[in-house]
């Protein structure tokens, strides 16, 4: 069986690997519906479920950290992929054209990742801790949503104006918000979906801990 330290190293592995994904899968749109919408939205929930789990365990310091540790990974990636993407290729290789494309992004949409992603994680830390007082630890299912909601919206919408407003004509203030609001549902929905996984989650992390509490003198 895993200790709790094992388990929130495995939540941290797997919070580092969503947002590698979220950053590079991400750059494909896809429809959902009728929306036009990165695949990236398939993993940013898993970010702010496993922030709340760890908050709700550990509290907002430990939380933090995370955010603060990913964040130092997220500009050590991009630097990487630019340095990879600069490096002459061999002759005998021919792929440098679909290299570059597939893993590069302008400066400004790293810029925009890196902005959206370290101010939205932080306002869901906050976020969570502050309600977990104010219900004095009680009713789970409302902070993790009400969280992930505040945070989800000011992630799009920092992340689409610093990306996209004023990229070509059609790119106006209307234009963006239109783009953000349907985005940011999905991020919504996905927000309601997993509830039950942010209850199974903090019940998995203190499993051990209640185990081990009627030894502990």
């Amino acid at each position: 069986m895993l200790s709790r330290d094992q388990k929130k190293l495995f939540l941290f592995a797997l919070y580092l690997t969503s947002m590698v994904l979220v950053n590079t899968l991400g750059s494909k749109i896809t429809t959902l519906g009728t929306v036009r919408a990165s695949v990236g939205v398939f993993f940013m929930p898993i970010l702010f479920l496993i922030t709340d789990i760890i908050g709700e365990v550990y509290g907002r310091k430990t939380s933090a950290q995370f955010v603060n540790l990913s964040t130092m990974m997220l500009v050590f990636m991009f630097i990487m992929i630019g340095v990879c993407i600069i490096l002459p290729p061999n002759a005998t290789w021919g792929l440098q054209d679909s290299y570059a494309a597939i893993f590069g992004s302008s400066m400004r949409m790293t810029f925009a990742s890196l902005c959206s992603f370290f101010i939205a994680q932080h306002i869901d830390v906050f976020t969570f801790s502050l309600i977990k007082r104010l219900t004095k630890e009680k009713h789970l299912w409302i902070r993790n949503n009400v969280s992930t909601i505040v945070s989800q919206l000011f992630d799009t919408t920092i992340f689409m104006f610093i990306a996209f407003f004023r990229m070509t004509s059609q790119y106006t203030f209307a234009f963006i918000w239109s783009l953000i609001i349907p985005y940011w549902a999905f991020k919504v929905l996905f927000a309601f979906i997993d509830t039950p996984l942010c209850y199974l989650g903090v019940w998995w992390l203190r499993k051990e801990e209640t185990k081990k509490a009627p030894v502990v003198s």
